[in-house]
């Protein structure tokens, strides 16, 4: 009993933790606005688009592999959103954003699963290649977007006062930890990371897995782009930099594991919302930008260690 008790307590760590650090923020920082409806709902804007990416690279990591382009993938995408949609109006914008992850997440797939090479080193690469070509197209300039229902329903607008980011996340939740718990596909993808020789010698086809769940990723992050553009109203090649970080940090964070055949969507987005709590709160006890770093890696990595089970 002790050790299931134990277990379970681990297990459960991320979501302790996320009502701790919420109870902790709030006492503290009561007279500075924490919990104005406001800055909770910020927090909510600024999460949002990495809940979406890291809700795909919990199907990535479950299948034993890794996407290190999600960031420069999403600001790859604001940058095509934006120019389709000076061309051709928000239709145009959204096949552009929908053709990028395509594009991106099948090249991925087909260097990983049919030339061999380890995901870690293509999506290494596809991180310097998407940004470059950000750049390139843009011409490191700020691509505006005219648009205004694109904006609102790409992550600009709100319903009442609740943000429509909030919407498209908890919309994609649901349908990740479905995929994920409930569908052959989300079981193939689990037993593939969970032992890939003992699932091919099952009948899994584990390559065809594989390329999957890079399409997936490189899709999310392309629609996070598209969110990131109708939030800012432009394309810029700079946003969504640094995020794989934070997005394989609240995958993890939620009970994903690195090394495959085990991963929780709902954990997830509870890590991703616990990491911009983390920064809101930080930034709202004045810490300058280096302290927060600091803070931040400790937080993180004592709530790893945490959930980690001891032998």
């Amino acid at each position: 009993m002790p050790n299931a008790f134990l277990s379970n307590w681990r297990q459960n760590i991320i979501y302790i933790g996320f009502v701790v650090i919420f109870i902790v923020f709030a006492i503290a920082l009561n007279d500075k606005g924490f919990l104005n409806i406001n800055n909770l709902l910020n927090i909510v804007r600024q999460t949002a688009m990495i809940a979406v990416m890291a809700i795909a690279i919990t199907f990535v990591l479950s299948a034993g592999e890794i996407d290190l382009s999600v960031g420069a993938v999403a600001g790859l995408s604001t940058v095509t959103v934006a120019m389709a949609i000076a061309v051709g109006g928000p239709s145009a914008g959204v096949l552009a954003g929908i053709g990028t992850g395509l594009a991106v997440g099948i090249f991925n797939g087909w260097l990983t699963t049919r030339v061999g090479i380890p995901s870690f080193l293509t999506t290494l690469a596809m991180m310097g290649i998407a940004k470059g070509v950000a750049m390139w197209i843009s011409a490191t300039a700020a691509v505006p977007i005219l648009s205004p229902g694109y904006s609102w329903f790409f992550g600009g607008g709100n319903i009442g006062r609740i943000p429509v980011l909030l919407f498209w996340m908890a919309i994609l939740a649901v349908i990740g930890h479905i995929i994920l718990r409930r569908t052959g596909f989300g079981r193939r993808v689990l037993a593939t990371g969970g032992g890939e020789t003992a699932s091919r010698y099952s009948g899994i086809n584990t390559r065809d897995i594989k390329f999957k769940v890079l399409v997936i990723s490189s899709c999310a992050a392309a629609l996070a782009g598209m969110l990131y553009a109708g939030r800012l109203q432009s394309g810029r090649f700079q946003l969504g930099e640094g995020d794989e970080l934070s997005v394989i940090a609240a995958a993890v964070l939620g009970g994903t594991s690195l090394f495959g055949g085990k991963g929780t969507v709902i954990g997830t987005v509870v890590g991703a919302l616990m990491i911009g709590l983390i920064n809101n709160g930080l930034i709202l006890m004045g810490l300058e930008f280096s302290q927060q770093l600091i803070a931040r890696g400790a937080i993180i990595i004592l709530a790893v260690a945490l959930s980690q089970k001891q032998s």
